[in-house]
């Protein structure tokens, strides 16, 4: 008996525990969001930066990034208001 109510006490502990986190992190959520997309939008300006006639030193370290970053270009291009990508040769939409 004894045992049965330790877990009902531990599974409410656990209930409140996520009730809270929920409270205090669901104001946060967007933001951070916002924030996680603007960190990855700067992150593919710099990718593409040659492409997008910025002169990158580092462009050969960043090259080898971009079949990593296809899935995602889509994405940035629309967020960033361009028609198409600006890499000749690849288009998504």
């Amino acid at each position: 008996m004894a045992a049965s109510g330790l877990a009902r006490l531990r599974d409410g502990l656990r209930g409140l525990s996520r009730g809270l986190e929920e409270f205090y992190v669901a104001p946060y959520r967007r933001t951070m969001a916002r924030a996680r997309r603007d960190e990855e939008d700067l992150f593919m300006m710099l990718v593409l930066s040659e492409a997008l006639g910025i002169p990158n030193p580092a462009s050969g370290a960043t090259l080898e990034l971009l079949p990593e970053m296809l899935d995602r270009m889509h994405d940035w291009h629309i967020r960033q208001g361009m028609k198409d990508l600006p890499i000749e040769g690849l288009s998504c939409c």
